[in-house]
């Protein structure tokens, strides 16, 4: 890459996977609270006693890129259930929550907000600029929780309690899916320094499948129509027309915008399907597309929406966020965000009547805890034993993912069950 900087960042579902390093004073306004009681315990919240269980939840909302406010807003929904149940063991939770709007500035001031507030760790949150918000965090001693996976940063800090595989675990996922029912692959991505990662862990997937390597295909990111590309993309998988292409659009938030321009030009190419990952396609936008996506294949990290294993968030949602169009049960940052809350109220349950601060909470997740998630993951644990072999990912305690299709405009599951891509991320060579 002449002339490029290499700070990597993944695209995440919603932007760009693949490895990657990746408030201003008006986004420190934007962070808001709920709670029940009042009070901040200086240098550790939520210890002994009635003090409220203080936590931060970020993610970029309003901007012209990726935006999730259903995570902010879940995590919302969550306090407010949990402390009308009484708590965790008997003590509230205090949730503070900050706009990251997408840029290195709002996303250090976010984390400075968190060691400000005394925060006992930063859960389910999503920001691409994991080099401005590590530092403040680590220097305080702030574990990271259930972040999305989004950048290499949360698979090799210290501090990181990643709950999924993140981008790697998708795109690999992916090529192997792909590697079985498809012939000929285009993968169109951005042209950014993030979409120069995709093809890697794409390609190390189809590669443990015994297929070659996707076609890569640059755009621009802010495109307001691909039709060019789209009809590009499909004369590359129908050279020869023997065997089955598919095309895979990772373009985040205009995922949408090129299917447009594609479910045009593909009248011409009936047999061609397209693939993507959990976060760039989801049900509500199967149900928005028609039929663009019949077919597709579909990479995610849990099970599908409709999976009764997920009827406890529903519920939640139900009770505390009912109307709140801010949150989507299918979107996988929604439900990252609940499997990371399940983890902290575990973790602070096994610390009794005990101290909760950030050192507490480090120290019982880094001894072994085993917090079983309800089926939505494995068994979680980051103790030393548990981590992933891979030199790329030290922090990686969960490599599995689900293979998904849409069938009928539903996204079901195309296999029961779980795949573990441990073996092909401890395979892939960084780029």
């Amino acid at each position: 890459m002449t002339g490029r900087r290499r700070t990597r960042t993944f695209l995440p579902a919603h932007h760009r996977p693949a490895k990657a390093r990746a408030l201003s004073a008006g986004a420190l306004a934007a962070c808001a609270s709920i709670a029940v009681g009042c009070g901040v315990v200086p240098g550790t919240t939520g210890g002994s006693g009635d003090d409220p269980i203080t936590v931060m939840t970020w993610a970029p909302e309003k901007t012209k890129a990726t935006n999730k406010p259903g995570m902010p807003a879940l995590a919302l929904a969550y306090a407010r259930w949990i402390n009308s149940k009484g708590g965790i063991n008997g003590r509230k939770l205090k949730v503070l929550t900050c706009n990251d709007h997408n840029d290195t500035v709002s996303a250090a001031n976010c984390a400075r907000r968190a060691v400000d507030e005394n925060v006992v760790a930063v859960v389910g949150s999503y920001s691409q600029h994991a080099r401005s918000f590590f530092s403040p965090l680590e220097a305080a001693g702030i574990p990271y929780l259930g972040g999305y996976g989004v950048t290499d940063d949360e698979f090799t800090s210290p501090l990181s309690y990643p709950v999924n595989g993140g981008q790697p675990a998708l795109l690999a996922g992916l090529g192997q899916q792909l590697a079985r029912n498809c012939g000929p692959v285009t993968l169109v991505r951005p042209d950014t320094i993030a979409g120069d990662e995709l093809p890697v862990l794409l390609d190390s997937g189809l590669s443990a499948g015994g297929h070659s390597a996707a076609v890569d295909q640059r755009a621009a990111e802010d495109a307001t129509e691909y039709s060019n590309h789209a009809d590009q993309a499909l004369r590359r998988v129908t050279e020869d027309p023997t065997e089955e292409g598919c095309v895979v659009p990772a373009l985040g938030d205009r995922t949408d915008t090129f299917m447009d321009s594609f479910r045009r030009a593909r009248e011409a190419y009936p047999t061609v399907r397209t693939a993507s990952v959990l976060g760039s396609v989801d049900q509500s936008v199967i149900d928005a597309t028609g039929s663009a996506y019949e077919g597709s294949y579909v990479t995610g990290w849990y099970p599908a929406s409709r999976d009764k294993r997920w009827k406890p968030m529903r519920e939640v949602i139900r009770e505390e966020a009912f109307g709140d169009n801010r949150i989507d049960e299918s979107d996988p940052g929604v439900q990252t965000t609940w499997v990371a809350y399940t983890v902290l109220k575990k973790a602070v349950e096994s610390l009794g009547d005990g101290e909760v601060s950030s050192r507490t909470l480090r120290r019982t997740l880094d001894d072994g805890l085993k917090i079983n998630t309800g089926g939505l993951t494995p068994t979680l644990s980051w103790s030393f034993d548990d981590l992933t072999a891979s030199s790329g990912f030290p922090r990686l305690v969960n490599s599995d993912v689900s293979f998904q299709v849409v069938r009928k405009g539903q996204l079901v599951s195309a296999r029961k069950g779980f795949v573990n891509v441990s073996k092909v991320l401890e395979n892939t060579e960084a780029s």
